[in-house]
Parts: C-alpha cells; structure tokens; sequence
C-alpha cells in the first residue's frame, strides 16, 4: 500500500465515534476528501492502513466486483490493532466474533442469502402490511398517551421497528426489552450510555471482551430458540432457519446462529436510527414537514430521503483479492478497504445540494442500503414499517417540535439518534 496520503486529522476524525455524534465534523472531514483526495490511504493512530473509497461511483464499483473485493477475508468493520489482536486472541486467528452474511463471500454468501431472500421480497412482506400498520397504530396511540412530551428516539423509534422483526422472526414480546439491550451493547460499544459496561472503554481487550459476552448471551438465547422450532415449528423466520439446509446439511452452528444475530439486531437498529432521524429532519426543516403533511403521497420521498439522510451504516471493509485498480489508483492484493456510505450520500455529482434533506428529491439513488450482492436484505421492510408509520403518525399530529438537545449515539460502524425529546399536540 502507497504511503499515507491522508491528512492525519481526517484519517483520525473518520474512525472516531464522537464525529459520528457530532455529525458536522465528519460531513467537513468527508467533503475534504471527496474534493481533494476522492481515493485515498488512511493511516489512523493505531490502525493498520486503509484506502478511503468516498465517491458514490466508486463504493458501487467496490460492491459490483464481489471476486475482487472480499467482506471476509479481514475484518468487515473498522477495527484498530489492539482490538484486532484481542479478537484474534478470543477467536483463534478469525477475524470475526460472528459469521453473518455480511462476513461471508460466494459460494457461502449466495447460499446462505438465498435461505431467507423470499421472505424479504416485496410481494412477501405485503401480507405483513395489515399486522405492522396494526402494530403502528398502537405506537402512535402509546406516543398518544404520553400527554404532550416524549423522547420519540426511545419511546418510539427504538420500539416500534424492534416489536416487528422480533414478530417476525419469533421472539415473544416479553423478550423484546432483552433484544434491545443487547443491539444497542453491540452497535453502540464505544458509547458509555449504549455499552455493557456503562463507561468509556480505553481497554481493547475490555471493549472485545464486552461484545464477546453480548455476543454469548445472544448465541446462548437463539441456541435454545432453534432447539425448540425443530422440535415445534412455527410460522417465522426463526423456523425457517432452525430448519434450513445447505446442500442437503443442516446449517453450521455459528453460522445459523450469526444469522439470528444479524436478523434480531440489524434487522431493527438501522430503521430505529432512520425512523428518529426522519424526524429530527422535519424539525431542523419544518418546510418539509408541512409538505408531507399537506400531501402524504410524499411519504415514500420522505423515507427514501431520511434514508440517505441518516445513512445508519457507516461504513463495510472490503480487501482486494488480487492487484487492481480503482479511480486511476493501483489497488494491491490484500489492501483494505473503507466504503465510506455517508460521503457517497452527499456526492455533489450525484445529489444536488446534497445538505438540504429534500422530500421530493428525485433520483434518490443513495447507497445506504449498500449495492450489488450484498445490499441489505431486510430494505424493502425497513422502507414499508416506516412509511406506514408516517402514514399512522403524520395526520394525527396538530404540532411538533424539539424539546430539548437531540443525541446521536457515538459509533462508527452504526449510528443514529439516541434521544429525540420532542412536545406535541395530537388527536
């Protein structure tokens, strides 16, 4: 790999968890790049170097060429080295605490994909329309009883994405607060209010160590869940996965259980995060709430706005699989590799203005679903729960404004509002 050709402040506000809560300072750190250095090394203090793909071209040039850009060969997220060797240390030489879809490359990606992807078509998720706009409406009506003040990031958006794929997948309700915890430990670990510990983790062996548990804890939870769906099946996901086979064999234990893990925490924390910044959107621009109220057939541009908007996942790695070349730069085998999705979601080639949240911006053809083989599989529901939930919320609120300082929560993988305190009138 080239020498590092980064500015050291951006490469270190790039991986830092509280530039994510900030918001602005990694937008500016972004900007600098796709205008300066659009593909670029960072060299991070305490990281191994990493190309910056900022550019929406190129990440989806990146994501096209699954051969020659592996998730799983290296680590999959952005992982400084002590915490890598304390994973390493943990897993025996893997790089990765859970083997997912995210982690697996082809054949494993096409196969283990192609177990679940009916569930999550469109014409699929139609026959859920009626029980998750039921599930909406009870939302509403719970925001409804809180009188005239609620944090909406907590009180709803956490909630309400949360009740539906854990319907989905099987989870009963009483587990639903357990489901939240361990999601919010797992993607919020650098964040002292979100993690297990409750305090800031310095300590990487600690920081792993903390996920590792959550990780157990999740494991030993679907462990007991697909004992039961063989011995009982049901209709949800969770027997679709406790039964499945690969080429005739049943699936791998830490591959099916990875797969519960990714459905039960990903499958909800990116919409929650979504959902919560939607809204804190129409409240720092109230012309475009007024807008969507005034007509709702501009819900769906509100979602897919929000979407890019918010761009929950920060970032995948990738690694070359052999010598390349991307943008007029040579890749080397082995390099690895930030696809940095909020700077492709405010490209100034792709989206004008890209700064102003816009309802009615058309094309919207952002990337914070990813792209190619492994753009989410869950997208088409995300989109659905939340645009039933403005379908619900929008004509029953009279007003709405911020009652306090909104939060995102400090991460650098997947981040989002942690409190929305908002006042309001409904009916």
């Amino acid at each position: 790999m080239i020498a590092p050709n980064i500015p050291q402040d951006i490469a270190n506000t790039i991986v830092d968890p509280k530039a994510y809560a900030d918001g602005k300072r990694v937008d500016d750190a972004f900007t600098t790049l796709r205008r300066d250095l659009p593909l670029a090394v960072a060299q991070p203090e305490g990281f191994d170097p990493f190309w910056v793909v900022t550019k929406h071209a190129d990440i989806q040039e990146v994501e096209r060429q699954n051969d020659l850009f592996h998730n799983g060969d290296t680590f999959t997220t952005l992982t400084n080295r002590e915490g890598a060797a304390a994973v390493m240390k943990l897993t025996g030489g893997s790089p990765h605490l859970v083997r997912s879809l995210v982690q697996m490359d082809n054949p494993d990606h096409f196969a283990y994909r192609r177990l679940t992807q009916a569930w999550f078509l469109p014409q699929n998720l139609r026959k859920l329309e009626a029980r998750i706009r039921e599930i909406a409406r009870g939302f509403v009506d719970r925001m409804a009883s809180y009188g005239d003040r609620c944090d909406f990031a907590r009180d709803v958006a956490f909630l309400y994405p949360l009740h539906v794929i854990m319907e989905v997948i099987g989870v009963p309700e009483a587990d639903e607060p357990l489901m939240l915890k361990l999601t919010q430990e797992l993607f919020g670990a650098a964040d002292p209010e979100m993690n297990r510990s409750g305090e800031h983790v310095t300590d990487a062996d600690k920081g792993v160590a903390n996920v590792q548990q959550t990780v157990a804890e999740l494991m030993m939870y679907f462990t007991e869940m697909s004992e039961n769906r063989r011995r009982v099946p049901k209709e949800d996901l969770a027997t679709v996965l406790a039964n499945a086979t690969i080429d005739g064999q049943p699936l791998g234990h830490f591959e099916a259980l990875s797969y519960y893990i990714i459905a039960a925490t990903a499958g909800h924390d990116t919409t929650s995060n979504t959902t919560a910044g939607a809204l804190w959107a129409m409240l720092d621009h109230p012309d475009q709430l007024a807008k969507v109220k005034a007509n709702p057939a501009l819900i769906p541009g509100l979602v897919e706005e929000s979407i890019r908007w918010v761009t929950p996942v920060k970032h995948f790695m990738r690694s070359a699989t052999a010598d390349t070349e991307l943008a007029g730069r040579k890749i080397a085998k082995g390099d690895w590799m930030m696809l940095a999705y909020p700077s492709g979601n405010r490209d100034e080639e792709v989206f004008k203005d890209p700064f102003r949240f816009d309802v009615e911006r058309t094309p919207n053809k952002h990337v914070a679903f990813g792209y190619g083989a492994h753009v989410c599989l869950g997208q088409h529901l995300g989109r659905m729960e939340m645009r039933i939930l403005w379908e619900e919320l929008l004509p029953r609120l009279d007003s709405i404004a911020m009652d306090g300082e909104p939060k995102n929560s400090e991460a650098n993988f997947v981040c989002g509002p942690k409190a929305l305190p908002v006042r309001f009138r409904m009916h």
